[in-house]
């Protein structure tokens, strides 16, 4: 057995109970074995980050985009050695282990940038003589919780903010999946970071989590995670009068009116429903189809689908990886069932498949012959499932695409400005897509939506300061 990776509490490699990382394309292969923290090991994370932020708030602007480059770089210089990670422990294929990889030196690399570019406004007062200045402050201890379907990109864009504006951090990775978190850490703590600024305890969410969630001294949490769990913690949170945000559920829409290119529309839900093993929040989960070219567009995604390659995430031709787990899979398997019982046509695929290793894998799912009362219509499967809705015209393809109790993303395929423009003004989503998929965003806008998807504050871009500071107003008398 190769040596355990630990957890990191203030500068210290931490050792602790260890649980195998198990890869989901191949069962028998164990990437790795890495520490579980106690309770006791994550106060002491915390405590650490407590007595880290005086210092670390207060350095300069050099100092920190000194760290977020360094992060950058080597992210990306190692980007096919951790893109590879990235698919043996969460199941992605190479091709996309990679690119998130890429994509995760880019956050960095944008924060190392915004460090540099920390403003604030100077105004003059209603009051003759006096000035205002108005300025943002790091918030304190910022609790990072990360989901296992991303695991180094959403921890890029939860770290690097929070680093960016002179927060400290401890974070917990999701158990399932703590290889990518592990060497992010690491490489964070090579660039220079002081002692304590970044802490890493993996483990269960029922004793890393909660110690977290529970404690007084974390003043800030953000989550990537269940809709449940979000309100556990948000409501925690209020208790605790803590800043908080969360990224939680979807069951994106994705509308395809009669005067769509088809094969554009088909790409669109291909891409969005079933790769990635449509283990993302943004996943088009309800294709909204038009009346007249219901049919035709049925025959074409069948046939799409018939060729779609499952199998081993780091083999070359595979088009969709393992689900991550039998867990997963199990549920999966659930909502097909399911689906059944409510009346719903299953028209392709859902089926588990067998490769020369033993692993998780499952043909995507579409069912036909659908209502937007249905489970599968309603819940949130989290894996290669897509249900179409037949509809009369756009109105009603627009009232469908709104009933939900999620907002996170929402997408058309159409050629018509006009129905694109309202579509654009009236989809009730926090992100709208005109002729792409529902999921696949940038690194430097905002990410989030509305609804039961997020609470609090966006991510990413700019407006992550939204989160990562507060606003302090001080008055002068000259």
């Amino acid at each position: 057995m190769s040596e355990p990776k630990l957890n990191l509490v203030g500068g210290d490699w931490v050792a602790g109970d260890t649980a195998p990382n198990i890869n989901p394309s191949d069962t028998s292969d164990i990437v790795g074995h890495y520490a579980r923290a106690s309770a006791a090991q994550t106060q002491d994370a915390i405590d650490a980050a407590k007595a880290a932020f005086p210092a670390w708030s207060r350095s300069t602007p050099l100092e920190r985009h000194a760290v977020l480059r360094a992060a950058a770089d080597e992210i990306l210089a190692r980007k096919d050695e951790l893109g590879r990670l990235l698919s043996r422990e969460e199941g992605k294929t190479l091709a996309e282990g990679v690119g998130e990889t890429v994509r995760a030196a880019q956050i960095f690399d944008f924060f190392a940038g915004e460090a540099l570019r920390l403003t604030g406004e100077v105004l003059p007062s209603i009051r003759p003589g006096v000035g205002v200045e108005i300025t943002r402050e790091p918030v304190g201890v910022v609790g990072v919780i990360t989901p296992w379907n991303f695991p180094i990109a959403i921890p890029a864009w939860k770290l690097a903010p929070a680093l960016c504006y002179g927060n400290t951090v401890v974070f917990k990775p999701a158990d399932l999946v703590p290889g990518c978190g592990w060497a992010l850490v690491d490489i964070l703590h090579r660039a220079g970071l002081p002692e304590g600024v970044v802490n890493l305890v993996m483990g269960r969410g029922s004793v890393v989590g909660q110690t977290i969630v529970d404690s007084p001294d974390v003043s800030a949490l953000t989550f990537t995670g269940s809709v449940p769990t979000g309100a556990v913690l948000a409501a925690k949170s209020a208790e605790l009068m803590r800043k908080v945000q969360l990224e939680m559920g979807g069951k994106n829409p994705f509308v395809v009116l009669a005067d769509a290119d088809l094969d554009v529309a088909v790409d669109c839900v291909i891409n969005g429903a079933f790769f990635s093993t449509g283990q993302r929040c943004t996943a088009s989960s309800r294709i909204i189809v038009e009346d007249a070219v219901h049919d035709a567009f049925l025959d074409k995604m069948t046939a799409r689908m018939a060729d779609l390659r499952v199998g081993d995430a780091l083999a070359p031709d595979t088009q969709i990886g393992p689900v991550v787990d039998e867990s997963q899979l199990a549920q999966n398997e659930k909502y097909i069932e399911i689906g059944k019982a409510e009346g719903a046509r299953l028209v392709a695929g859902g089926n588990r498949v067998s490769r020369e290793t033993e692993g998780y894998f499952q043909m995507p799912a579409l069912f036909a012959d659908c209502t937007n009362q249905m489970r599968i219509a309603r819940e949130e499967i989290f894996g290669p499932v897509a249900s179409v809705i037949a509809v009369r015209d756009y109105d009603e393809a627009l009232a469908v695409a709104n009933d939900t109790d999620f907002g996170l993303s929402a997408g058309i395929a159409t050629t018509s400005l006009k129905h694109a423009t309202h579509f654009k003004r009236n989809a009730e989503a926090g992100m709208v897509m005109v002729n792409l998929p529902t999921a696949g965003v940038d690194f430097h806008v905002p990410f989030g939506g509305r609804k039961a998807s997020s609470h609090g504050p966006r991510e990413q871009g700019r407006y992550a300061a939204e989160f990562f500071t507060t606003v302090k107003t001080a008055y002068t008398l000259a």
